[in-house]
């Protein structure tokens, strides 16, 4: 992890698009260069997971273990910790496309619709066959590529088991999208559950 002074992220930052805030600040920013710098801020508890290791940390650590899987994700360029803004950072370049959830909102013949609804779900059968548990699951995180791949961003909160998903834990990882009223019909929920799993399976 690169250490940097305030002088030096401020020289990064200049001429920054911000693209994501939230009440703490600034979360992302594309620089002039078209890459990407994900902010994360510090978290000051020293017996919480998030201090032991930071999201930033979880970041690059899964984006390399979802390459692995031949999943399609950012290519992580450097990791930083900035000390002057209390805040580490994720610099990386974005992944080519569009996400589903602005195929979704373009106006796309319904046959295109209903194409792109089974490849998403298979793409979850996929991932958690792979043992790839994500919470945070939705169409805004899904990223249609340009060769027609289907990959993954945002993804510090997932967890890869080192076995396929129980139908337990198919079922709770996509509670959340079920929740989303403008989303939920984009997966075959039963298919993902009743998905069989892999015979190296636990529970």
């Amino acid at each position: 992890m690169d250490r940097l002074g305030k002088q030096e992220y401020l020289a990064i930052r200049e001429g920054a698009a911000v693209l994501e805030v939230d009440h703490y600040g600034e979360k992302v920013l594309r620089l002039v260069d078209g890459s990407i710098l994900k902010l994360f801020r510090r978290r000051r508890r020293l017996l919480s997971s998030a201090a032991l290791f930071p999201y930033s940390r979880r970041f690059v650590s899964n984006a390399a273990a979802l390459a692995r899987l031949g999943i399609p994700v950012p290519r992580v360029l450097r990791l930083m910790r900035i000390p002057a803004i209390e805040r580490d950072a994720v610099h990386y370049q974005p992944l080519a496309g569009q996400t589903l959830r602005d195929a979704m909102r373009a106006g796309l013949p319904p046959a295109r619709i209903a194409a792109l609804k089974a490849a998403f779900t298979a793409f979850i059968v996929r991932l958690h066959d792979q043992g790839v548990y994500f919470r945070s699951l939705h169409l805004g995180n899904v990223i249609l590529t340009p060769d027609g791949e289907l990959g993954l961003i945002d993804f510090a909160d997932l967890r890869i088991h080192p076995w396929g998903l129980g139908r337990y834990l198919r079922a709770r990882n996509m509670r959340r999208m079920q929740g989303m009223a403008d989303e939920c019909d984009w997966v075959d929920i039963d298919a993902i559950v009743n998905a069989r799993p892999p015979r190296t399976e636990q529970a």
